[in-house]
């Protein structure tokens, strides 16, 4: 299979010039493994879960690398602040 050439005679990368609208192939969607049917509970109690979504220098993790939905990462990052502010973190 051929490329196509781009300006400058360079090789032409087809996953960079992706439509806005075109359905993305090659990225495959997580699902959240808080909203399991067995999922934990999230509260600043629950110290074991909240570490899971601390970095090393206990910075909280983005959703990117977590897949943890908008809304479960949203009530996580509240919860992980009040158990700082009590100091169980």
């Amino acid at each position: 299979m051929k490329r196509k050439k781009g300006k400058r005679g360079k090789p032409q990368n087809s996953l960079n010039k992706l439509s806005l609208f075109q359905k993305n192939d090659a990225r495959f969607k997580k699902n959240c493994p808080l909203s399991k049917k067995d999922a934990p509970v999230i509260d600043y109690k629950n110290i074991r879960l909240l570490k899971r979504y601390l970095s090393e220098f206990n910075k909280i993790l983005p959703t990117r690398i977590t897949s943890v939905s908008q809304n479960k990462q949203r009530k996580l990052s509240n919860e992980i602040k009040k158990a700082r502010a009590l100091a169980l973190i």
